[in-house]
């Protein structure tokens, strides 16, 4: 069964606006740009924690982006947010700022992800009741 044409546009805009972020985020973290290790250090990390965490982005969001292996880029990169939300949970960061980000981000991901996968959307419905 094929789906239609809107709805595979609507998950490629989803999915093309979260990989947009995320080239952006691995890229200065790859580039080592100060304000990681800055960043790095208010959240408690080592300052040079940036470049693996980039490395991991990237790897993530690689398997992402080519549709056979979509669903465990998505797996991995949800990892990586609940990782992002527990940091600013401990330090109590503020919540729709900062907290909640990484939802904002999982929403775009899976939601980008469930529109483009029809195999997905069978696997995970949407219930009326």
């Amino acid at each position: 069964m094929s789906q239609s044409k809107p709805v595979t546009i609507a998950g490629w805009t989803l999915s093309g606006l979260f990989i947009a972020f995320m080239i952006f985020d691995a890229g200065i973290k790859l580039a080592q740009l100060p304000i990681v290790a800055e960043t790095n250090a208010t959240l408690g990390f080592q300052a040079n924690a940036g470049l693996k965490i980039g490395v991991i982005e990237a790897v993530c969001l690689i398997l992402y982006v080519f549709p056979r292996t979509a669903v465990l880029g998505a797996i991995l990169m949800t990892a990586v947010m609940g990782g992002a939300i527990a940091t600013h949970l401990r330090l109590e960061s503020p919540l729709f700022s900062h907290t909640l980000f990484g939802v904002y981000l999982g929403l775009l991901l899976w939601g980008g992800l469930w529109l483009r996968d029809e195999r997905l959307r069978t696997l995970m419905p949407v219930r009326r009741s």
